[in-house]
């Protein structure tokens, strides 16, 4: 595992300094969202919503929304100014029956293991504790966000379970809690018979994820099948290259019709147009061909006069 947080745990006069480790991990199936015609990824874009722009990370700020809709623009400055804890530490604040905290309250679990330094302090927190029962409500400032917490002993490790605030929970608040609902006496007797039947220690590994495990076995077959898709690799902006398609397709149609211009009026216009022309900054092949493609004829099939060329304002070569 990676620490993803260092700081300590203040407890009076003493000061254990450890490590934070993530203690749950999802084991779900992970997917990305492809094409279906090539398995390409499907990317999103940054866009404004008013002028339809694509903007970069160092232009999004958060916004906090209005009942009337208008928006609050909040930029890293004014987060800056917030009385946010930045000591990087976990204050213990008192100790409380663990019975006492609702399991509603918990909403992630993380490992505490110390520093080189701080090994016997922690030692003898985690033995006090785990011997008087309790659990340490502590507080936290933890991704830019303050939190309660609870400090209980698991497998000899200290776990910090964050904690939601009270506001945070919502009450429970249905219609049917009004209503004076009749239970018989045997009703509540057989409730009671099915619980103590199906009673038994806790023992979560017996348990196991039956979706993931026939999701993870249908991938497996297609696999085996050889039921997958090598997607080409990805072009870095699909709008430029078709840009450059066009403007290299309409170069190479340009240059044909050059070719095809000059050899039908070799002697004439084409052969005038090469011999004219000055060395410095002279026309491109397309640039003669579509020049000698464009040339009047006379009824005799000889070339008509050209006019004379307009000033250019270019310099003479050398």
């Amino acid at each position: 595992m990676r620490s993803i947080w260092k700081g300590a745990i203040s407890f009076g006069l003493v000061t254990i300094p450890v490590k934070l480790y993530s203690a749950t991990e999802e084991r779900d199936v992970s997917f990305h969202q492809v094409h279906r015609q090539d398995a390409g990824r499907v990317r999103y874009k940054r866009v404004c919503s008013i002028d339809g722009e694509e903007i970069s990370y160092g232009e999004i700020a958060k916004g906090y929304e209005l009942p009337s809709g208008e928006v609050v623009v909040l930029t890293d400055e004014d987060f800056a100014d917030l009385p946010l804890s930045t000591s990087r530490t976990i204050d213990v604040l008192e100790f409380v029956p663990l019975e006492q905290v609702d399991p509603i309250h918990f909403a992630k679990s993380y490992y505490l293991e110390p520093e080189a330094a701080g090994t016997r302090p922690y030692v003898l927190l985690r033995d006090a504790l785990e011997e008087s029962g309790q659990v340490a409500l502590v507080k936290i400032a933890l991704r830019q966000r303050e939190s309660l917490a609870t400090l209980r002993v698991r497998d000899g490790v200290f776990v910090l379970e964050m904690m939601l605030w009270p506001d945070e929970i919502r009450k429970p608040d249905f219609g049917f809690l009004a209503e004076h609902v009749e239970v018989r006496p045997q009703e509540l007797q057989m409730a009671r018979s099915l619980i103590e039947t199906l009673t038994g220690d806790f023992a979560p590994e017996q348990y196991t994820d039956n979706y993931r495990e026939a999701l993870q076995a249908m991938i497996e077959a297609k696999v085996e099948g050889r039921e997958v898709v090598a997607p080409p690799e990805p072009v870095a902006d699909s709008g430029t290259v078709v840009d450059l398609m066009s403007a290299l397709r309409a170069s190479v149609e340009a240059a044909k019709q050059g070719r095809s211009g000059s050899a039908t009026g070799e002697d004439g216009a084409g052969a005038a147009e090469r011999t004219t022309a000055p060395q410095s900054g002279s026309p491109s092949k397309a640039t003669r061909g579509r020049k000698a493609a464009t040339t009047p004829a006379d009824q005799d099939g000889k070339p008509a006069k050209k006019a004379a060329p307009a000033r250019t304002g270019r310099r003479k070569s050398a």
